[in-house]
Protein backbone atom coordinates (compact mmCIF):
# COMPACT_ATOMS: atom_id res chain seq x y z
CA UNK A 1 0.00 0.00 0.00
CA UNK A 2 3.23 2.54 0.51
CA UNK A 3 4.28 2.01 -2.53
CA UNK A 4 0.71 2.88 -4.12
CA UNK A 5 1.20 5.95 -2.12
CA UNK A 6 4.52 6.91 -3.46
CA UNK A 7 3.28 6.13 -6.63
CA UNK A 8 0.29 8.59 -6.79
CA UNK A 9 1.98 11.15 -4.96
CA UNK A 10 4.62 11.04 -7.50
CA UNK A 11 2.56 11.03 -10.11
CA UNK A 12 0.80 13.89 -8.20
CA UNK A 13 3.76 15.79 -8.08
CA UNK A 14 4.91 14.92 -11.78
CA UNK A 15 1.42 16.62 -13.22
CA UNK A 16 1.61 19.63 -10.86
CA UNK A 17 -0.65 18.31 -8.32
CA UNK A 18 1.14 18.66 -5.53
CA UNK A 19 3.16 22.17 -5.04
CA UNK A 20 5.67 23.05 -2.50
CA UNK A 21 3.61 23.31 0.64
CA UNK A 22 4.11 27.03 1.27
CA UNK A 23 1.36 28.86 2.89
CA UNK A 24 -0.57 31.43 0.64
CA UNK A 25 -3.61 33.38 0.68
CA UNK A 26 -6.74 31.54 -0.83
CA UNK A 27 -7.31 32.23 -4.35
CA UNK A 28 -11.02 33.75 -4.63
CA UNK A 29 -11.99 30.23 -6.30
CA UNK A 30 -10.50 28.01 -3.38
CA UNK A 31 -12.30 30.38 -0.68
CA UNK A 32 -15.73 29.82 -2.54
CA UNK A 33 -15.82 27.19 -3.40
CA UNK A 34 -14.58 25.86 0.20
CA UNK A 35 -17.68 27.70 1.81
CA UNK A 36 -19.70 24.63 1.21
CA UNK A 37 -17.51 22.61 2.70
CA UNK A 38 -18.30 21.03 6.39
CA UNK A 39 -14.57 22.53 7.53
CA UNK A 40 -14.17 25.67 5.48
CA UNK A 41 -11.06 27.05 7.26
CA UNK A 42 -9.09 24.06 7.06
CA UNK A 43 -10.48 23.84 3.38
CA UNK A 44 -8.78 26.96 2.45
CA UNK A 45 -5.40 26.25 4.33
CA UNK A 46 -5.04 22.50 3.32
CA UNK A 47 -6.13 23.80 -0.71
CA UNK A 48 -4.51 26.87 -0.96
CA UNK A 49 -0.86 25.97 -1.97
CA UNK A 50 -1.78 24.45 -4.59
CA UNK A 51 -3.96 27.68 -6.02
CA UNK A 52 -1.64 27.35 -9.29
CA UNK A 53 -2.29 24.07 -10.11
CA UNK A 54 -6.24 24.40 -8.88
CA UNK A 55 -6.74 27.82 -10.59
CA UNK A 56 -10.87 28.17 -11.58
CA UNK A 57 -11.50 24.23 -12.16
CA UNK A 58 -13.73 22.36 -9.94
CA UNK A 59 -12.51 18.83 -11.55
CA UNK A 60 -9.06 19.94 -9.98
CA UNK A 61 -9.72 21.31 -6.45
CA UNK A 62 -11.77 18.01 -5.83
CA UNK A 63 -8.78 15.94 -6.86
CA UNK A 64 -6.39 17.87 -4.61
CA UNK A 65 -8.62 17.85 -1.86
CA UNK A 66 -8.61 13.95 -2.33
CA UNK A 67 -4.67 14.05 -2.67
CA UNK A 68 -4.39 15.81 0.55
CA UNK A 69 -6.83 13.42 2.33
CA UNK A 70 -4.80 10.76 1.36
CA UNK A 71 -1.46 12.17 2.08
CA UNK A 72 -2.40 13.30 5.72
CA UNK A 73 -4.29 9.46 5.77
CA UNK A 74 -0.72 8.07 5.28
CA UNK A 75 0.77 10.22 7.99
CA UNK A 76 -1.79 9.24 10.21
CA UNK A 77 -1.22 5.62 9.51
CA UNK A 78 2.36 6.21 9.94
CA UNK A 79 2.05 7.53 13.49
CA UNK A 80 -0.29 4.91 14.12
CA UNK A 81 2.14 2.23 13.39
CA UNK A 82 5.06 3.79 15.12
CA UNK A 83 2.65 4.45 18.59
CA UNK A 84 1.62 0.77 18.57
CA UNK A 85 5.02 -0.41 18.70
CA UNK A 86 5.36 1.72 21.94
CA UNK A 87 6.02 0.01 24.84
CA UNK A 88 3.79 1.21 27.59
CA UNK A 89 0.76 0.34 25.68
CA UNK A 90 -2.13 -1.36 27.65
CA UNK A 91 -3.72 -4.61 25.53
CA UNK A 92 -6.79 -2.90 25.18
CA UNK A 93 -5.02 0.76 23.80
CA UNK A 94 -3.18 -1.53 21.47
CA UNK A 95 -5.57 -3.41 19.79
CA UNK A 96 -8.19 -0.37 19.32
CA UNK A 97 -4.59 1.11 17.38
CA UNK A 98 -4.65 -2.04 15.42
CA UNK A 99 -7.94 -2.00 14.39
CA UNK A 100 -7.61 2.15 13.41
CA UNK A 101 -4.90 0.88 11.21
CA UNK A 102 -6.96 -1.48 9.60
CA UNK A 103 -9.77 0.94 9.12
CA UNK A 104 -7.33 3.85 8.34
CA UNK A 105 -5.32 1.03 5.36
CA UNK A 106 -9.33 0.57 4.23
CA UNK A 107 -10.02 4.17 3.78
CA UNK A 108 -6.60 4.98 2.19
CA UNK A 109 -7.48 1.84 -0.57
CA UNK A 110 -11.04 3.69 -0.71
CA UNK A 111 -9.50 7.40 -1.90
CA UNK A 112 -7.15 6.17 -4.31
CA UNK A 113 -9.55 4.65 -5.77
CA UNK A 114 -11.71 7.80 -5.58
CA UNK A 115 -8.98 9.66 -7.44
CA UNK A 116 -8.06 7.37 -10.12
CA UNK A 117 -12.19 6.80 -10.84
CA UNK A 118 -12.35 10.60 -10.76
CA UNK A 119 -9.73 11.36 -14.02
CA UNK A 120 -12.79 8.78 -15.61
CA UNK A 121 -15.42 11.75 -14.55
CA UNK A 122 -13.65 13.87 -16.42
CA UNK A 123 -13.27 11.79 -19.84
CA UNK A 124 -17.21 11.03 -20.34
CA UNK A 125 -20.56 12.50 -20.00
CA UNK A 126 -24.22 11.75 -19.41
CA UNK A 127 -24.94 8.63 -17.83
CA UNK A 128 -21.22 7.10 -17.55
CA UNK A 129 -20.23 10.58 -16.19
CA UNK A 130 -22.96 9.67 -13.24
CA UNK A 131 -21.83 6.23 -13.11
CA UNK A 132 -18.24 7.28 -12.33
CA UNK A 133 -19.10 10.01 -9.72
CA UNK A 134 -21.89 7.61 -7.90
CA UNK A 135 -19.01 5.52 -7.36
CA UNK A 136 -16.21 8.22 -6.28
CA UNK A 137 -19.19 9.85 -3.78
CA UNK A 138 -19.83 6.46 -2.01
CA UNK A 139 -16.16 5.18 -1.78
CA UNK A 140 -15.48 8.91 -0.18
CA UNK A 141 -18.42 8.59 1.78
CA UNK A 142 -17.47 5.24 3.18
CA UNK A 143 -13.67 5.64 3.74
CA UNK A 144 -15.54 8.97 5.66
CA UNK A 145 -17.27 6.46 7.54
CA UNK A 146 -14.47 3.90 7.97
CA UNK A 147 -12.54 7.07 10.26
CA UNK A 148 -15.35 7.92 12.07
CA UNK A 149 -15.80 4.29 13.60
CA UNK A 150 -12.03 3.93 14.24
CA UNK A 151 -12.38 5.75 17.37
CA UNK A 152 -14.91 3.28 18.66
CA UNK A 153 -12.27 1.19 20.16
CA UNK A 154 -11.23 3.23 22.62
CA UNK A 155 -15.02 3.43 24.26
CA UNK A 156 -15.40 3.64 27.82
CA UNK A 157 -13.58 5.21 30.92
CA UNK A 158 -10.82 2.78 30.76
CA UNK A 159 -9.42 4.25 27.67
CA UNK A 160 -9.29 7.61 28.83
CA UNK A 161 -6.19 9.63 28.85
CA UNK A 162 -2.95 10.46 26.26
CA UNK A 163 -2.98 7.70 23.42
CA UNK A 164 -7.02 8.16 23.56
CA UNK A 165 -6.75 11.92 22.57
CA UNK A 166 -3.58 11.75 20.18
CA UNK A 167 -5.48 9.41 18.28
CA UNK A 168 -8.46 11.21 17.65
CA UNK A 169 -6.92 14.01 16.94
CA UNK A 170 -4.74 12.20 14.07
CA UNK A 171 -8.50 10.52 12.91
CA UNK A 172 -10.61 13.88 13.16
CA UNK A 173 -8.07 15.46 11.25
CA UNK A 174 -8.03 12.77 8.73
CA UNK A 175 -11.94 12.71 9.03
CA UNK A 176 -12.14 16.50 8.65
CA UNK A 177 -10.25 16.66 5.27
CA UNK A 178 -11.89 13.93 3.50
CA UNK A 179 -15.51 15.13 5.08
CA UNK A 180 -14.15 18.24 2.69
CA UNK A 181 -13.14 16.35 -0.25
CA UNK A 182 -16.49 14.93 -0.55
CA UNK A 183 -18.01 18.60 0.01
CA UNK A 184 -16.09 19.60 -3.14
CA UNK A 185 -16.23 16.36 -4.88
CA UNK A 186 -20.21 17.04 -4.82
CA UNK A 187 -19.79 20.69 -5.71
CA UNK A 188 -17.80 18.87 -9.08
CA UNK A 189 -20.42 16.34 -10.02
CA UNK A 190 -23.29 19.19 -9.94
CA UNK A 191 -21.27 22.16 -12.31
CA UNK A 192 -20.25 19.23 -14.40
Amino acid sequence: MELKIATLLIFLTVFGIAEAATVKPPSNFIKSSCATATYPALCEESLSPFAKTIKTSTAQLAHTALAVSLQRSQSTQEYLNKLKRFKGLKPRERSAIGDCLEVVSDSMDRVSKSIRELKNCERVKGQEFLWHMSNVQTWVSSALTDENTCTDGFGGRAMEGRIKTSVRAQIASVAHLTSNALALVNNFAKKH
